[in-house]
């Protein structure tokens, strides 16, 4: 753990991306996207920011050739699933990557391991429990291997097909809050969670252009009601919001008294890289990573002085 914090605040780079990664490239006007053209582009988000993060997460997938060119003093996490999930399947099941074990992803110099899983708290009850199962069995194999095992909890609802809409934002609170309850309990071996805000903040008063689903009073009462609902470490994901939004959030969540242990940011800090990379190639990117990309994870870094806690302080 102390390998992937500075200080003992958290300041991550997530760029396990995958899907994800292909969308962004082929929006940006990549035709034929290559595993090489994945490889590359992670490398080089590594080798221009990992000396500004304390670690940074990266996939076995196409994520190796950047884990190597990190600089020395940042962590290494390594994902643990397949990326996306079966949508034909009810549930959103989650599956691991069939030819890595914890024991391998240690063997490629991973310090900690990040198994990333969608979780509805009303979902059917034979569903959880499956996804429960294939928990626990991910924290054994972890402690087995005395690895760090970080969970990445992404929240929905089988119900409501947009999870940026209204209507999802109202449900929001309960679902984040109650699921972080449940995978802290000792039977996962959850070392550190990674998860969402409890809000939507393009629905909160004074951050909102339009409907409003919280008080700000209300907002700030759901960020104190997710820290005290669990004893374990936990860093906020970016959720591909901007930069900017990213850093208000956590000033916001500071303000709140929540007592997060720091971040794993990803497309906040380097998704604007990925045109000049597509349409001007290796040394446009380069030159965006310096300077812009170099600035986002800089000004993310302060924000963090100012607003987050020491993972070791919630350690009892």
């Amino acid at each position: 753990m102390e390998k992937l914090a500075t200080d003992g605040i958290i300041s991550a780079l997530a760029i396990d991306q995958r899907g994800a990664m292909k969308k962004m490239m082929a929006k940006a006007g990549k035709m034929a996207i290559e595993a090489s053209d994945i490889e590359t582009f992670k490398s080089l988000v590594s080798e221009e920011l990992t000396q500004y993060s304390s670690s940074i997460l990266l996939d076995p997938e196409y994520g190796l050739p950047a884990a190597k060119c990190r600089h020395q003093q940042a962590g290494l996490l390594l994902a643990y699933e397949k990326t996306g999930y079966d949508a034909s399947v009810a549930g959103r099941l989650p599956d691991l990557l069939e030819e890595w074990s914890v024991k391998r992803l240690k063997e490629q110099g991973a310090e900690a391991v990040k198994f990333l899983l969608y979780y509805d708290i009303e979902e059917q009850a034979s569903i959880n429990d499956r996804k429960h199962a294939f928990v626990e069995r991910i924290g054994s194999e972890c402690v087995a291997e005395d690895i760090p095992f970080f969970l990445e909890l992404l929240s929905y609802d089988r119900m409501i097909e947009d999870n940026t809409g209204l209507e999802y934002a109202q449900k929001k609170p309960a679902k984040v809050i109650n699921m972080m309850k449940e995978f802290s309990k000792e039977r996962y071996h959850v070392d550190v969670l990674k998860v969402e805000v409890p809000v939507n903040m393009a629905f909160v008063e004074d951050f909102s252009d339009g409907a409003v689903a919280y008080s700000q009073t209300e907002a700030a009462a759901y960020f104190k009601a997710q820290s005290e609902a669990t004893d374990l470490p936990f860093i906020f994901l970016s959720a591909g919001v901007s930069a900017d939004l990213f850093r208000a959030t956590l000033k916001f969540a500071k303000k709140a008294g929540s007592q997060f242990n720091g971040v794993l940011c990803g497309r906040a800090t380097w998704a604007d890289g990925v045109v000049p990379f597509i349409s001007e190639g290796e040394a446009a990117a380069r030159q965006w990573l310096q300077t812009k990309g170099r600035q986002n994870i800089e000004e993310l870094n302060q924000v963090l002085t100012e607003t987050a806690t020491s993972w070791q302080e919630r350690i009892k």
